[in-house]
């Protein structure tokens, strides 16, 4: 008899998951997804014509299989694409005969060289911040020096242990960097002090960053072009400056996983959630799955169970199976949620003066990240940068402006009008526009759950890790599947390590666990 296995959420574990099922095994996958579109935060979200890439993605990974696995789906561009071509940006381009020209297919991956920014003072810096004469400048000779000293104290004198996102940060930069260019910021992002947020976090998302990571990686700019990504793989992940991106967002490369997965007989379950479950003999037999649109219920039944799902939501589903303990852990593990309003406008108010040329002479950069604490706006992304063909009419900007807030607080229960007036309203403090009606058009996405948090009761995650791997057949994966702030690749890497165990009969999920906590493996 053919096994099932059963895969709770379509986001990109999920389907790495029942990709590789398919690849590796004789197994039938079963994809329960709650939403209506697979890709989970990854997904690309359309808006008359106009392309939303929500929280911005990135690809870039230095596992080789990650990569290839991305480029089997979408293959990387063999001619420039419409800004190369205008702006005869030196990219490196496939050499494969046959590599697709982007201008004439829709199936391609771009090349694209990160620029992003951070807005602080009114003024403009490179993110990460580079020690060049344009940051000093920017800075001032006081609070440079202030910086310097600050720095070279926290490096003989370091917080020790190292318990708190700010702990981790001022070890890293030095008390005075750290208020100039982090601490208001994690606060809009997390809603709380670094003071409160477990060091865990930066292990994750920053851990190779840091001034000496910063000079270092300013004086080989110097030396080398890192025009191939080969050489990109020698560099902290949050320093690269060449990565790959879908001509049409990320959720094209999720689309076309999903397409394959249902033309090779897997299944895919949208608007479907998971539950309940069945047990029997330690293991889970059964998934009790919801039809959104109709509240129909069924039983799904299956050999393995692969959850993306929340873990609040998961240990939910468990019911009285699960110890009071766990339950009670998992009630009070928190997330951040999200706003994006994606905003069309006529221009911006903001000059290029950098060095790099763009379509209409835009300000180059994929993100700005706005320093500012009198407004409430996080984050700018400028999809027109990202890929010139997520934007309709190239005479436009269109613009992604993000907001960092929890379910149920005032901010996330405001009516459109009222963000989008908000938001309008914030650009033009801050000096991005000149006048409201160069607003043309906007939208609205709430994204629920986008970044589970490292605060709280976090603290006793492990209890809830315990629980969950004493059922042998079950696997957690993914960012919300295993309460990480993993990266793209990195939950991909999960779902390949789970799959990899079934194979192998494996019964432990050690090596799924240790996925993104290696030193090696710089973020």
């Amino acid at each position: 008899m053919t096994q099932q296995i059963i895969i709770i959420g379509a986001g990109p574990a999920g389907l790495t998951a029942a990709y590789e099922v398919l690849e590796r095994t004789n197994a039938i996958p079963i994809i329960v997804e709650s939403e209506d579109q697979v890709g989970g935060i990854s997904k690309t979200f359309r808006y008359k014509g106009n392309c939303i890439d929500i929280g911005g993605h990135r690809f870039f990974s230095k596992s080789d299989k990650i990569v290839q696995w991305w480029t089997d789906k979408l293959p990387l561009q063999g001619a420039p694409a419409r800004d190369d071509i205008r702006l005869n940006r030196a990219l490196p381009l496939s050499k494969i005969p046959g590599a697709p020209d982007p201008e004439k297919t829709d199936k391609v991956m771009l090349y694209r060289r990160r620029i992003s920014r951070v807005f602080a003072f009114k003024k403009f810096f490179d993110y990460p911040v580079e020690f060049s004469p344009n940051t000093f400048f920017n800075l001032g000779i006081s609070r440079v020096l202030s910086i310097i000293q600050s720095y070279l104290w926290a490096c003989l004198f370091p917080i020790k242990p190292e318990k708190t996102l700010r702990d981790f940060l001022i070890n890293r930069f030095g008390k005075t960097l750290y208020r100039t260019f982090f601490e208001n910021y994690t606060h809009k992002v997390w809603g709380i002090s670094s003071s409160r947020i477990d060091a865990a976090w930066g292990a994750q998302r920053i851990k190779g960053v840091s001034i000496a990571a910063a000079i270092t990686h300013a004086f080989k700019r110097m030396i080398f072009l890192n025009d191939s990504l080969a050489e990109q793989k020698q560099i902290e992940t949050s320093l690269i400056d060449l990565f790959l991106y879908p001509k049409f967002g990320p959720g094209q490369l999720w689309d076309e996983v999903a397409e394959r997965i249902r033309k090779r007989g897997g299944q895919i379950k949208l608007n479907h959630e998971a539950i309940g479950f069945r047990f029997q003999d330690g293991r889970i037999t059964a998934v009790e799955v919801r039809d959104k649109r109709n509240q129909n219920r069924e039983m799904v039944t299956g050999d393995h169970v692969i959850s993306t799902m929340p873990v609040k939501e998961l240990i939910a589903a468990f019911g009285d199976k699960a110890p009071d303990d766990v339950r009670n852990i998992a009630k009070k593990l928190e997330y951040r949620d999200f706003i994006t309003v994606g905003l069309l406008v006529r221009r911006l108010n903001i000059l290029n003066t950098t060095r790099i040329k763009t379509v209409h002479n835009i300000i180059p950069d994929h993100w700005l990240y706005i320093q500012d604490e009198s407004v409430k706006l996080g984050r700018i992304q400028i999809f027109n940068n990202w890929s010139p063909y997520l934007v309709q009419d190239e005479n436009t900007v269109w613009l992604g402006l993000e907001y960092f807030c929890n379910i149920g607080d005032a901010f996330w229960k405001k009516a459109d009008a009222g963000i989008i007036a908000m938001a309008i309203g914030e650009l033009l403090k801050i000096g991005f526009l000149r006048e409201s009606r160069d607003a043309l058009d906007a939208v609205v996405i709430r994204m629920p759950k986008a970044y589970p948090a490292y605060y709280g009761a976090y603290a006793h995650f492990a209890s809830i890790k315990n629980f969950t791997d004493s059922f042998e057949n079950l696997f957690l994966v993914g960012r919300n599947g295993m309460h990480r702030y993993n990266n793209m690749d990195h939950s991909m890497m999960t779902a390949m390590a789970a799959v990899g165990n079934i194979v192998d009969h494996r019964h432990t999920k050690d090596n799924i666990w240790a996925i993104n906590t290696e030193e090696k493996y710089l973020e």
